[in-house]
């Protein structure tokens, strides 16, 4: 499938509207770093909130303190998570799951 051409002026619009995207995701990330988001409380609004359900689930938990790559890519070993599934795909067995891991 050929990429659509894009005049300049919905190119430009594009990648603001990426780095805009981009940053959100990030200030989600951080807002769980410091505590202010929990990740069962951003799971519930992966559904209706575009940003966090297209947010990548080991990225929200390698935001959480104490969690790094090898502790998270156990995680979701445990939990039966591919590592590239997004908080939106997540189905109730394996978010429960999920959950149940983190307590």
């Amino acid at each position: 499938m050929a990429l659509p051409t894009l005049t300049p002026e919905q190119r430009a619009e594009a990648l603001k509207k990426a780095a805009a995207a981009r940053t959100a995701r990030k200030e989600l990330r951080d807002a769980i770093a410091r505590g202010d988001e929990t990740i069962p409380a951003v799971l519930d609004r992966a559904k209706s909130d575009a940003i966090v359900g297209k947010t990548k689930v080991a990225d929200l938990l390698k935001s959480l303190p104490g969690y790094g790559p090898a502790k998270v890519t156990a995680l979701l070993e445990k939990t039966g998570i591919d590592a590239s599934r997004r908080a939106a795909g997540l189905g109730d067995r394996q978010r429960q799951a999920l959950l149940d891991a983190l307590k």
